[in-house]
């Protein structure tokens, strides 16, 4: 791979300082609330399906250790359910439940209206159709850096 241009690098360097800013605000918001380590577990499974702690872990990009206790914190509050592996009894399958459904939907909810009455508040109709253009693009820069592009989730939670 060439390398990019001074243009490029000044482009990607805004681009990361951008979405660092947006996902610190967005992350502090849900640390007031659910936690943000909790939701992005709530968020694989919904968007994933049942998965074992060793796949939770890997897209989580953690260790497993890391994710023991909470998972261990929010089985317990009834958010997740653990159950044996049919195919391996030795192993367990982790599932979202309705309650960590409900929860990630309020929250996912909370963050969204915030989210768009600060978008409402500081850009004009034509800088919000920019915006939504510039979302099409960040997605194909996610896909080449191999990355699941995060604004094509699962079906929407009910709040």
């Amino acid at each position: 791979m060439a390398s990019p241009s001074a243009d490029t690098l000044h482009t990607a360097v805004r681009l990361r300082a951008s979405i660092s800013q947006l996902t610190r605000h967005l992350r502090a918001q849900s640390a007031e609330s659910a936690g943000s380590a909790r939701l992005s577990v709530l968020g694989q499974l919904y968007r994933r399906g049942p998965l074992s702690p060793t796949e939770l872990a890997l897209h989580e990009r953690v260790k497993l250790q890391t994710l023991t206790r909470l998972l261990a914190e929010i089985g317990r509050e009834g958010l997740i359910e653990r159950r044996a592996d049919t195919g391996d009894a030795r192993k367990s399958i982790l599932s979202l439940t309705d309650a960590g459904a409900r929860l990630l939907g309020a929250e996912v909810h909370r963050r969204e209206t915030s989210l768009a009455a600060a978008i409402a508040e500081c850009l004009s109709k034509g800088e919000r159709a920019d915006l939504l253009a510039a979302c099409e693009l960040i997605d194909r820069v996610a896909q080449s850096l191999e990355l699941p592009p995060r604004s094509q989730p699962a079906p929407p939670l009910k709040a």
